[in-house]
């Protein structure tokens, strides 16, 4: 087993790997920006190097100097967590090239599920159902055709990427030239690569994944699904498993297909096998996330296996130790990301110093989070601040189990998508289980805070104004007179 990792990234993901690398007995490295001088993770961990500037492209995306301070810290491995360079495999292979061991699957499987095309062929000659597409679109002159072919409503799809960039809903051929225009430009922004495809639309499907993990000896195993079918701009906010709209033979199928998925490309770690799913069962791949889930929790909350830890297990070379038979999940588990975010202004972020935060607790609660008081939100990066799991013996029991947990989730000093949150679960479609990836849109179109929320709001203003301040612990405010806050952030730090 590793004695010391570099986790090359920040946020929640970054407290958890630290969290999980700690419970091994592995001490950690945290990188982070000029903006996160002060961030949990770089708190969490036992040593931290800055590695630049705030903007990403001079920090958590800049493969040489990560791997140079990886190298400096000593470090024998490294952990992506999942966004920036998670799915990169440039930055696996170079991680490989210097002597370190990269946390996740061989750069060529990256490299082969990285490519939506070339990922769709490889599956779909494994037996793997796909959505009709065509991916020679290079020619305009031919999109009409290729239009006529699919049929409306289409979307055209990056080639290169995911996570809704590069991702353009066409409904007539009107639409064609601009849709592809701004698809191409955002696909070359987002991954350098401007290549694009067009798949048949599927309207009102929902998004089931499959959790997956491998060994570095051929062996793969599933640990069940995660409906992930609640989003807003293509990323989702809600998850749960299992799955509401599976069978039992339904889920075989899927588990069977993402299995032959995996194997298509001598998958090794943790990953997941995304599918949408049609009102008749129907299912189709959409693609591999190769890296740790964002919401890999609700599967370590029915099943037992702590995630992060398989995947270092595997990584320092470990045998599976883990047979299909033993994975045997329990209950009902639900995720809600909770952003800085302001879901009444088309979900426009909303960054800024966390004043005062309260956490929920109790059976069955478990809370990722990566903030505390007193700490600035940062402008530069995604906005998701914790992630809120439940369990329960039954999806309703579940449920309710996160409506009290958001209740009682208190962040001043930003704004935030709790409310909104609750109301998606309090909707009658939602608690029947009537989801699909346009849930949002359909239910939601314009969303505006209700009274009640405000009056929480304004009542927990005021509790924490007239509340004393108390030395920092990390959930109060530290006050100017604080030791902690005057002496700075005095850890020694490497590089």
């Amino acid at each position: 087993m590793f004695s010391k990792v570099l986790i090359a990234n920040r946020g929640e993901i970054a407290v958890r790997l630290i969290r999980g690398c700690r419970e091994l007995g592995i001490a950690t490295v945290a990188i982070y920006s000029e903006a996160d001088a002060t961030a949990p993770h770089v708190l969490a961990a036992d040593d931290a190097v800055c590695i630049g500037p705030p903007a990403p492209a001079e920090s958590y995306l800049n493969i040489s100097r990560i791997v140079d301070s990886a190298r400096q810290s000593g470090a024998q491995a490294v952990h992506p967590g999942y966004g920036f360079l998670a799915e990169n495999a440039a930055f696996a292979q170079a991680v490989t090239d210097a002597g370190l061991t990269f946390i996740g699957p061989r750069a060529a499987a990256m490299a082969a599920m990285g490519d939506k095309v070339a990922a769709r062929k490889r599956v779909a000659a494994a037996g793997v159902p796909v959505v009709p597409a065509v991916e020679d679109v290079a020619n305009p002159l031919a999109w009409p055709r290729v239009a006529e072919l699919i049929g409306f409503p289409l979307l055209i799809k990056a080639a290169a990427g995911g996570g809704g960039k590069g991702m353009r809903i066409v409904h007539d051929e009107s639409e064609l030239a601009a849709a592809f225009a701004a698809a191409g430009r955002e696909a070359q922004s987002a991954f350098g690569d401007g290549r694009l495809f067009i798949e048949r639309y599927l309207e009102r499907p929902r998004h089931v994944e499959v959790q997956v993990l491998g060994d570095q000896h051929g062996a793969i195993i599933d640990l069940g699904e995660r409906e992930c079918s609640i989003q807003r701009r293509h990323q989702k906010i809600i998850e749960e498993t299992p799955s509401p709209a599976l069978t039992p033979d339904l889920r075989a199928q899927m588990t069977a297909a993402a299995l032959a998925a995996a194997h298509a490309v001598n998958y090794s770690n943790a990953g997941t096998v995304e599918f949408l799913l049609d009102h008749d069962g129907r299912f189709y791949f959409l693609e591999m996330n190769t890296r740790l889930q964002v919401e890999h929790p609700i599967t370590e909350l029915v099943t037992g296996v702590d995630l992060v830890q398989a995947q270092l297990r595997i990584a320092a070379g470990e045998p599976l130790w883990l047979r299909q038979d033993d994975i045997r999940p329990r209950g009902h588990a639900l995720e809600c990301r909770v952003y800085a975010e302001d879901p009444a202004q088309q979900f426009l972020p909303s960054p800024g110093l966390v004043r005062h935060l309260r956490e929920p607790q109790g059976p069955g609660i478990r809370v990722d989070s990566g903030i505390m008081a007193g700490f600035t939100v940062p402008l530069h990066y995604d906005p998701l601040l914790a992630k809120v799991s439940v369990w329960g013996e039954t999806r309703a029991a579940a449920r309710q189990r996160m409506l009290a947990a958001l209740a009682n989730y208190v962040v001043l000093g930003c704004t935030t998508s709790l409310p909104f949150l609750l109301d998606v679960l309090e909707h009658p479609a939602f608690a029947a289980g009537d989801t699909h990836t346009h849930f949002i849109e359909e239910h939601f179109p314009v969303w505006h805070r209700r009274e009640q929320h405000r009056a929480v709001a304004a009542m927990a203003a005021a509790i924490d104004a007239a509340r004393p301040r108390r030395r920092a612990t990390g959930h109060e405010p530290a006050a100017p007179s604080s030791p902690w806050v005057t002496l700075g952030h005095w850890r020694l730090r490497q590089g």
